[in-house]
């Protein structure tokens, strides 16, 4: 289990808080005896003073020393020291609109409080978060001026004890909660766990990849294995590195908040999946067309298309034959996936996608009852479904219904062995291309014929579908295999 710490310069400066064994002074750091374990420790440096040899600057010293991950970093309180280099971070902030401001007066300086990120002035809460993203630092004052526009004219770190007042005390109080849950559980619930993993979901996805019931269980089993299981969702961004681990079950994307999670996981030196690398190879149909077709994965006739090149516009139409498949690159759930039977159609559906997507992709259409997909975590085999297409529909999922609505297929779920060899062969050699995360790859069988049509990195694990033949050891399967990377990474830093 990941272990948190919070360094104070005096235990008195803790005082208005409630008392708590994970904080300790700057002396008691300093002597804090080597982790034969390799626990993973997070820091929270609240000490007075963050100036060049200071309590506060060694203490953040010593935590990269240790391979702690400490906040403020080195690297912020070098940067906050020094005007010249903290307003680099500056010019891509959220812009301060003069709606915001309205009714301030423009002669007077304004100053406000960031907690982790957060603020209690409504007007400054976007620019709070986007300060805090770019520069993390428990406490931060920020003053604004108006000069022909609204500007940043100075960052200034406190610490609790800068914090006389009550209303200041609670909203510190109430951030470093939602920042870290840990430091308020009782020392009794944290011992039961080696290990703490976050998993990333949206409550609002119409389709998310797991359900209510599937997560619940991927809770359970993480308990079972001696990990501790938290849900989150995109406002826990700040709270990341207080994790081993990052499970994200939401709907992958490049330019999104789950691909921003991944990248900032990575670099804290947590596991995740989807790691950022298979996000960026499986969200793009091209990149995976390309790769398939280099390493002769066995796949469907594709043909990447431009708007310049219409003698490649003619030349699919006639390699390929009616009817065709034409696809936006980043398309998932069967959305931007159009089925089209004349030149004509061809024409008019390509030329309203080229406004979406500079390349768009022609497949040959393979018409099938259902579609394989074979569940693979670490190039293993893991599960192996049918996937059945809607009624009166070629796809899996029909979107065509009214309000935004969809209906899908039926299913099979079975062991892996019973899937056909050439199915299963298939789909090792495309995730083997990928990475060793945890992949659905989505297979047509046509006759001994089996062809790869996309590897997801995000794969659909609900409850009654995916598990239908492992039941919860599907859910133990993939814990399992998150401490086992764990532990991997443990050992890769005794």
């Amino acid at each position: 289990m990941s272990q948190l710490l919070v360094v104070v310069d005096s235990l008195k400066d803790w005082a208005p808080y409630f008392p708590a064994e994970d904080v300790i002074t700057f002396d008691d750091y300093l002597s804090l005896q080597e982790d034969k374990k390799k626990t993973r420790t997070r820091v929270i440096n609240l000490c007075r003073s963050y100036k060049y040899l200071s309590k506060g600057y060694y203490c953040s010293l010593l935590g990269e020393a240790r391979d702690h991950h400490i906040m403020p970093s080195l690297r912020v309180i070098n940067d906050l020291n020094q005007k010249s280099l903290y307003t680099l971070h500056l010019d891509d902030l959220t812009e301060l609109k003069d709606r915001e401001l309205q009714g301030s007066d423009p002669e007077k300086e304004i100053t406000f409080i960031t907690y982790f990120g957060s603020t209690a002035e409504m007007e400054f809460k976007n620019l709070a978060k986007d300060l805090f993203e770019k520069l993390p630092c428990p406490i931060l004052q920020v003053s604004l001026r108006f000069d022909e526009r609204w500007q940043i004219t100075e960052l200034q770190a406190l610490s609790p004890h800068n914090l006389k007042t009550d209303e200041q005390q609670t909203e510190f109080a109430n951030a470093l909660d939602r920042f870290s849950h840990k430091i308020w559980r009782s020392p009794k619930a944290r011992k039961q766990y080696r290990y703490d993993l976050a998993i990333l979901t949206n409550k609002d996805e119409k389709l998310p990849p797991s359900d209510a019931g599937a997560i619940k269980r991927f809770i359970k089993a993480g308990n079972k294995l001696g990990v501790d299981v938290d849900i989150i969702d995109r406002k826990d961004y700040v709270r990341l590195a207080e994790y081993d681990a990052l499970f994200i079950r939401e709907t992958t994307a490049i330019d999104h908040h789950t691909f921003r999670f991944a990248k900032k996981a990575e670099s804290e030196g947590m596991v995740v999946i989807d790691d950022p690398m298979s996000i960026l190879r499986c969200c793009n149909k091209v990149y995976l067309t390309d790769l398939f077709n280099l390493n002769k994965v066995p796949s469907p006739k594709t043909f990447i298309l431009s708007k310049q090149d219409k003698g490649a516009l003619q030349t699919a139409m006639e390699s390929i034959g009616f009817p065709i498949v034409l696809k936006i690159p980043d398309g998932a759930f069967s959305q931007g996936v159009f089925k089209v039977s004349t030149p004509e159609e061809f024409d008019a559906k390509i030329q309203a996608l080229f406004k979406k997507s500079a390349l768009v992709l022609a497949q040959e259409f393979l018409y099938t009852d259902f579609d394989w997909r074979i569940g693979v975590i670490n190039n293993k085999p893991l599960y192996a479904c049918r996937y059945y297409m809607a009624k009166d529909h070629w796809q899996i999922y029909n979107h065509s219904g009214k309000g935004g609505r969809f209906t899908s297929g039926g299913f099979d779920t079975m062991p892996t062995y019973e899937a056909p060899k050439a199915v299963l062969d298939a789909a090792l050699k495309a995730t083997k291309l990928i990475g060793n995360g945890l992949y659905g790859v989505d297979i047509k069988q046509s006759g001994d014929r089996a062809l790869v049509i996309e590897v997801n990195d995000n794969p659909s694990i609900d409850h009654g579908v995916e598990d239908l033949f492992l039941g919860n050891q599907l859910y133990e399967q993939i814990m399992q295999d998150f401490v086992t990377r764990i532990e991997a990474r443990r050992g890769q830093k005794s």
